[in-house]
């Protein structure tokens, strides 16, 4: 007679919520004991560690679970410093650059890059006025190569595209990835295919808060991709830190020439109803470190606007003022304020936040909201533990510029 089967008492599959939980943490754990160790002198186990680190982030990448590696980010910042500056930049190298392996032919390499610049018009930008000019446009995306801001044997996608910073705000992590594998497809076949990611990248901009006679400063940026050769020697960075540096102010000063050259294409391709414009450039880089660059100079601009006008608006000199940095909260967001007050007053005349990012250094942060307060006149400062939450610093000293 056949016996009746004992009944399954394995633990159920673990859900799809339990899954990222377990991944999320697993990025957390080797993301805090791998960042103790310098690249160079890892042993062979935690080679193995690396690499599990690596496919574990491009997993998250093509399966789009930029929600995941947002959470793993957060709660290593909670728990060690270092472990997220190196867990963050194993992501955004992840993101914006992608290693292609070929049986026939040299191993390439596609990269997302940005060029940051800021737009000083009447009236501000026109989106319908943007890249319309085609011949511009590849005359523009030629000089790169004509600069020698890239190599010869490269090849660029540049997108027809001025991006606003809300715009590359909203570009996660998972469809950035995809961008770069849409940007090698254009560049590796013949046959044009689709590329939604770049298509959806293009969001739009913001409602301009500008009047037609107002004078505007505004941020945008440039975005491109660039393939190229694994083994291309005009990228190899040398080993000695002298040559290194040398290799890196070379390249700088081609690129402050293509600025001074090229201004003109940029301008033909941002408007075209003859009006004045002036651009700006800041430098060239990958996809993450130019935009944090963008982000950073443009609050800071925004930053002493703010204080202008405020000395202006109460028609008090500089050398009268007096300013206080430190961190706080907003909205729930981590910034750094600067309140500025009259001499002897403890109400503010006006407090300006910048947002800092996790991770962010709030001393190195600090020198550089004093900096933009020495340019507007404003020498008397100090520096706050914190602001509280109505809004008064805490334990304010006067400022002494870090070492």
């Amino acid at each position: 007679m056949q016996k009746n089967k004992r009944p399954n008492r394995s633990a159920p599959a673990p859900s799809p919520e339990q899954q990222d939980d377990a991944l999320t943490q697993e990025l957390v754990d080797l993301g805090i004991e791998l960042a103790r160790y310098d690249d160079a002198a890892l042993s062979d186990p935690l080679k193995r560690k690396m690499g599990d680190l690596r496919r574990l982030v491009r997993k998250c990448l093509q399966q789009r679970k930029d929600d995941v590696l947002d959470e793993a980010l957060e709660r290593v910042h909670d728990e060690d410093r270092d472990a997220y500056l190196f867990l963050k930049n194993n992501v955004e190298e992840a993101a914006e650059v992608a290693v292609f392996r070929r049986e026939h032919g040299p191993d390439l390499e596609v990269n997302a890059f940005v060029i940051p610049l800021f737009a000083h018009s009447e009236g501000g930008l026109q989106r319908d006025q943007c890249f319309q000019d085609e011949e511009a446009f590849a005359q523009l995306r030629d000089s790169l190569f004509d600069a020698r801001l890239e190599s010869p044997d490269a090849k660029i996608v540049l997108v027809a595209h001025a991006y606003h910073l809300d715009e590359l705000e909203h570009i996660g992590y998972g469809q950035l990835s995809g961008m770069v594998r849409e940007a090698y497809e254009a560049m590796t076949r013949k046959k044009a295919a689709d590329a939604p990611d770049i298509a959806r990248s293009i969001s739009g901009w913001p409602e301009s808060r500008f009047a037609p006679h107002d004078t505007a400063v505004e941020l945008r940026f440039l975005l491109g991709f660039a393939l190229k050769a694994l083994d291309d020697p005009f990228y190899r960075v040398p080993d000695n830190e002298a040559a290194a540096d040398r290799y890196f102010d070379a390249r700088a000063a081609r690129f402050r020439q293509w600025a001074q050259q090229h201004a003109s294409l940029v301008k033909r391709c941002l408007v075209t109803d003859g009006r004045d414009i002036q651009i700006d450039f800041l430098y060239q880089d990958l996809f993450y470190g130019g935009k944090e660059t963008g982000m950073a100079e443009y609050f800071m601009l925004q930053m002493m606007a703010d204080l202008h006008h405020a000395l202006e608006e109460n028609g008090l000199a500089p050398e009268r003022a007096h300013a206080v940095i430190g961190p706080a909260e907003a909205d729930g967001d981590a910034v750094l304020r600067v309140n500025l007050y009259a001499q002897g007053n403890d109400e503010p005349l006006v407090s300006v936040d910048k947002p800092v990012g996790l991770g962010s250094d709030l001393r190195i942060e600090a020198d550089d909201a004093a900096d933009a307060l020495a340019t507007v006149g404003v020498k008397s400062v100090a520096l706050a533990m914190k602001f509280d939450a109505d809004g008064r610093p805490v334990n304010a000293r006067p400022y002494k510029k870090s070492a």
